[in-house]
C-alpha cells in the first residue's frame, strides 16, 4: 500500500508535492553552539601545533629531569635522616672468609659506633669474631679494612654456619641505635648480605 503523501506518475517516478517538503536545513541554537565550539576547538589545536616544537618538548623534558634531580638531591644531602647499611661478603677460600663494610648513607654523622661480627656454628658456638669501635662515621661515607675481615681456617666447608652481626651507634639526635642480624651460610661458596637500619 502506498502512502497518501507518496505519488507516482505513469512511468513510476516518484512525485513530490511542494507542501510535503519540510525545511531540514535550519539549525537550532544548541546545534549552532556545538558547531561553533567544534570550530573553536579545531582552531585551538592548530594554534597549539604551531607552538609545540621538538625543541620545546626537549626543553620541557630537561626541566622536568632537573626538577626531579633537585628533589632527590635535597632528600639525599639536606633532609636530616639516618640510613646505615652493613655489607657483608662470605666466601669459601682456604676456609671461610668474611669481610664487612659499614656505609653511613644518611645525611648526618653517626657517633660511638660499635661493630662486631661473629662466625658461629649452628648450635651457637662462636668459632671466630671481629669488630671495631669508631668514634664517628660522617655522612655519605664508609668504613672498611683489615679489622673487619677474618679468615676462619680449620672448619669444614661442608657444614653450615651462622654469621651474627651486631651494630650499635648514636644517631644525630643523640638516640642509641642497636641492630642484630643473623645469616646462615655454607650452602653456597659465595654469598653477599646487605643489612639496613
Amino acid at each position: 500500500m502506498v502512502s497518501d503523501e507518496m505519488r507516482f506518475n505513469d512511468e513510476d517516478e516518484l512525485l513530490i508535492h511542494e507542501d510535503s517538503i519540510h525545511e531540514t536545513t535550519q539549525m537550532t541554537e544548541e546545534e549552532l553552539a556545538i558547531l561553533q565550539a567544534s570550530k573553536d576547538a579545531a582552531q585551538f589545536v592548530k594554534d597549539i601545533q604551531k607552538e609545540i616544537t621538538p625543541n620545546r618538548v626537549a626543553m620541557a623534558g630537561l626541566v622536568v629531569m632537573l626538577l626531579l634531580g633537585a628533589i632527590f638531591s635535597t632528600w639525599y644531602w639536606v633532609i636530616p635522616r639516618d640510613s646505615v647499611m652493613v655489607e657483608t661478603l662470605y666466601m669459601q677460600r682456604s676456609g671461610h672468609l668474611v669481610m664487612s663494610e659499614i656505609h653511613n648513607t644518611g645525611s648526618r654523622e653517626i657517633t660511638d659506633v660499635e661493630f662486631e661480627v661473629k662466625f658461629q656454628s649452628l648450635e651457637g658456638e662462636v668459632l671466630d669474631s671481629m669488630g671495631i669501635d669508631v668514634d664517628s662515621i660522617s655522612a655519605h661515607s664508609s668504613v672498611a679494612g683489615d679489622d673487619i675481615e677474618m679468615l676462619i681456617a680449620g672448619y669444614t666447608v661442608w657444614d653450615n654456619y651462622v654469621i651474627a652481626i651486631d651494630l650499635k651507634y648514636t644517631d644525630h639526635n643523640g638516640n642509641q641505635q642497636f641492630e642484630i642480624w643473623t645469616h646462615e651460610v655454607g650452602d653456597w661458596a659465595w654469598e653477599e648480605f646487605k643489612d639496613r637500619t
